[in-house]
């Protein structure tokens, strides 16, 4: 994820982080045999979510304003 460049390569390895921490967690509840490695797996579903819809709103406001789409030349989204 560092070394990538493009906006929605960074989201992409960003889902497979969190999708790579969601499987640890239910098999560890698995095997310790409680529910709470689940219910914390379904909070980080949650935030994937939620983080899949501000990047996905990101990058179509930069692709509406024609900026470049190299994430370090990106500075008129500055607040």
């Amino acid at each position: 994820m560092l070394t990538r460049r493009n906006p929605l390569v960074i989201l992409l390895c960003l889902e497979l982080m969190l999708n790579a921490a969601n499987l640890a967690l239910i098999a560890f509840s698995r095997m310790w045999g409680g529910a709470d490695g689940q219910i914390f797996a379904l909070i980080v579903m949650v935030v994937a979510a939620c983080e899949v819809v501000v990047g996905l709103g990101l990058i179509v406001s930069i692709f509406r304003r024609n900026l470049p789409i190299d994430v370090d030349q990106l500075s008129e989204l500055n607040g």
